[in-house]
């Protein structure tokens, strides 16, 4: 949990995935957010939780369905939306952050 809160206090956007190996919708987002990594670069930090092997992080963050993406700035919640986001839509949340 230490390390969690560690990652989500940066300066810079940190968009956490929410996901688990079993979620179909959750590998559909992997190719995803690898498109979004090689378009903002160093912009934002993509951070994979499996809900399954971290569920105390899962229920501290109202996490109820998979794949939920958070994006957070300096710790705070700052978007949060369940189901699968295009690259685009996601850039520009990203963004607008």
């Amino acid at each position: 949990m230490a390390k969690f809160l560690e990652i989500i206090n940066k300066d810079k956007p940190v968009l956490v995935d929410f996901f688990a190996e079993w979620c179909g919708p959750c590998k559909t987002m992997s190719p995803i957010l690898k498109q979004v990594k090689d378009a903002l670069k160093d912009q934002v930090v993509i951070v994979k939780i499996d809900v399954d092997k971290n569920q105390s992080i899962a229920a501290k963050y109202q996490v109820r369905g998979v794949p939920t993406l958070i994006l957070y700035k300096n710790g705070t919640e700052v978007w949060r939306q369940s189901g699968v986001v295009q690259k685009e839509g996601l850039i520009n949340i990203i963004n607008t952050h």
